[in-house]
């Protein structure tokens, strides 16, 4: 009716156990303000937290179009979109088209848990636009905001 199974794993003593801390390293460099549009609740909190622990402002949405609302409420403030490609109501590339059209310089990142050789293997996003690979590595995200704003 069933199977047994016993494992047996070595004693270890506490202090092997304990974590090495390790501190974060906060680059240098002026603040923006990113408008983080993540139908992910876990991810986007994730990505506020690596955004404001580097000193930067975040504004969330949770889907395409409460990004557009969220943008057009604080356009003069967000200096940069980091947009998932896939979420509800609005994908990324439509919610940036839209973006777009009331602001049109402004500069953003595409995130996706699909690899950069899928997405344009399908076409999604035009090879000229800005992507970042989930998970996301804090370093790699920051250092991508520090080139394309210059700051």
């Amino acid at each position: 009716k069933g199977t047994t199974f016993e494992i047996y794993l070595p004693e270890i003593k506490a202090s092997s156990l304990e974590k090495e801390t390790t501190d974060c390293v906060i680059p240098t460099g002026a603040s923006v303000t990113v408008l983080v549009a993540e139908d992910d609740k876990m991810v986007r909190d994730s990505i506020k937290s690596m955004l404001e622990n580097a000193g930067h402002r975040v504004i969330e949405a949770t889907d395409g179009l409460s990004a557009i609302d969220v943008f057009i409420r604080h356009r003069d403030e967000i200096e940069l979109l980091l947009i998932d490609i896939v979420m509800p109501r609005k994908n990324g590339r439509e919610t940036y088209e839209a973006i777009r059209k009331i602001h049109p310089d402004i500069t953003a990142i595409f995130m996706s848990g699909y690899t950069a050789d899928i997405i344009q293997d399908k076409k999604i996003l035009p090879e000229e636009f800005h992507f970042i690979q989930k998970p996301i590595v804090p370093d790699e995200l920051l250092e991508r905001i520090r080139s394309l704003l210059g700051k």
